[in-house]
């Protein structure tokens, strides 16, 4: 039976960026046969903390965000990290194995570095911690968005490492991708990718006036509305894109493109990403509600995975210890 196994840190509110590349899929995998884990990255979380209270928080945001887009936990394991020590045993068993190469080749650490986070050695081993995430559930396919492909790829080099030295002890993982190209890749407010990192980042359940001011900020220029423009050239389009269905994307396109008096201004497409993403979330946000009245529940389904999570991470875990000469 497929495993399948991701995750999410909860460094601060989630956003769009997360639900498209990752949330989205990650509940609608839970349809299909297999079993599901799917935790909430607090270890990682420490490499950019702000706090213990603000951690706390965040990793019951992520959690009622999980539940309120639909993951049912009777059909996966939602858990926290920290709840399943034996991934950070593993993460040392493999950090015995990998040469420093491979993590100098990380694109998140240079990319971090580049937008001037203060390195740590959590930082520069965080894909280790990573793949130990992957490799503790047997999982055979990962849900992720395009930005952290290289990281199941990565667990696959360190398992490969592993496996050479010691025989065959960790199971191969394969990523898997969004089926729709355009939730690959979300833009922030500003066209870079979204990220929290960057401030540019649109929370998921935003609405009213808040939501209203995030799409106030996506850039725009001075040309007029009926001069014909690229839809490619207008960052709003790509937007649209990830709420409106592909008829109605089409024509606000082609008149974009056309031009002409009826052509649509800025200010027209800002009001229907506003609405579109409001009737979007509504249901989720409403759930959301419901689930923050009764937060031990939520405790209790965090509790109930963990404990199913750390009973296959024990067992992979005793498997790698017996390899290598530990027992």
């Amino acid at each position: 039976m497929t495993t399948f196994l991701s995750g999410i840190q909860p460094s601060g509110r989630p956003h769009l960026g997360n639900y498209f590349g990752a949330l989205r899929q990650h509940v609608a995998a839970t349809l299909e046969p297999g079993t599901h884990f799917y935790f909430i990255a607090d270890y990682h979380a420490l490499t950019t903390s702000e706090g213990p209270e603000t951690l706390r928080e965040s990793v019951r945001d992520v959690a009622v965000t999980y539940l309120a887009l639909g993951l049912d936990p009777e059909r996966a394991c939602l858990f926290r990290q920290s709840d399943v020590p034996e991934v950070t045993e593993l993460a040392w068993l493999l950090a015995c194995v990998t040469g420093m190469g491979l993590l100098e080749r990380a694109h998140s650490y240079k990319d971090k570095l580049a937008h001037g986070i203060k390195p740590s050695v959590g930082l520069f081993t965080y894909p280790i911690l990573m793949a130990a995430d992957i490799l503790a559930y047997d999982s055979d396919l990962v849900p992720v968005g395009k930005d952290q492909v290289q990281h199941v790829e990565m667990a696959q080099d360190m398992a490969g490492y592993f496996n050479g030295k010691y025989g065959e002890v960790f199971h191969r993982p394969e990523c898997r991708l969004p089926a729709v190209e355009r939730f690959q890749k979300v833009p922030g407010l500003d066209g870079q990718k979204m990220s929290k990192s960057y401030g540019n980042a649109v929370w998921i359940f935003e609405s009213g006036k808040g939501l209203a001011k995030a799409v106030g900020r996506i850039p725009t220029d001075s040309r007029p509305p009926e001069e014909p423009k690229d839809p490619a050239s207008v960052l709003l389009m790509d937007f649209l894109a990830l709420f409106l269905e592909p008829e109605e994307l089409a024509d606000w396109q082609r008149r974009v493109r056309e031009g002409g008096a009826g052509a649509p201004g800025y200010g027209h497409l800002k009001q229907r990403l506003v609405a579109a993403m409001d009737e979007h979330f509504a249901p989720a946000r409403a759930r959301r509600d419901e689930l923050l009245a009764d937060p031990a529940e939520v405790d209790r389904i965090l509790a109930r995975g963990a404990e199913k999570a750390r009973a296959r991470a024990a067992a992979v875990t005793e498997r790698a210890r017996r390899a290598c000469g530990l027992r």
